[in-house]
């Protein structure tokens, strides 16, 4: 997936970062969405998602998943959204605003900590 095209899709509001790299690969890629707000605050940027994603040749449910979470405008609940995401083992995140973005960096660097402790003993 060529990334630099589509994060400059989504414009600067947007971050994406790919997670730890899993020792079986999908046959299908999956992009988490992250935000702060609900489905109906979402639906343009979603829709910018998919065209975005359309435009570069990944299509939702053909050749790539979007797995959309949301806080629900409960700005508390992200740290678990964005849990919940990791959890999934997404391939990349995308975040539609600071907090989310936030969220999803601390529950990435958590894991990290995590796989390098186990490493390490």
């Amino acid at each position: 997936m060529r990334r630099r095209e589509f994060i400059t899709l989504l414009g600067g509001g947007a971050t994406a970062w790919p997670l730890a790299a899993r020792a079986q690969r999908r046959t299908m890629p999956v992009v988490g969405v992250l935000s702060p707000a609900g489905p109906e605050a979402d639906a343009n940027r979603m829709n910018a998602i998919r065209q975005g994603l359309k435009d570069t040749g990944y299509v939702d449910g053909e050749n790539v998943t979007i797995e959309y979470r949301s806080a629900e405008n409960q700005l508390d609940r992200l740290p678990a959204v964005a849990a919940d995401l990791v959890g999934r083992q997404v391939d990349v995140i995308v975040t539609v605003a600071t907090p989310a973005s936030q969220a999803a960096k601390a529950k990435v660097r958590e894991i990290r900590a995590l796989l390098q402790k186990g490493r390490q003993g």
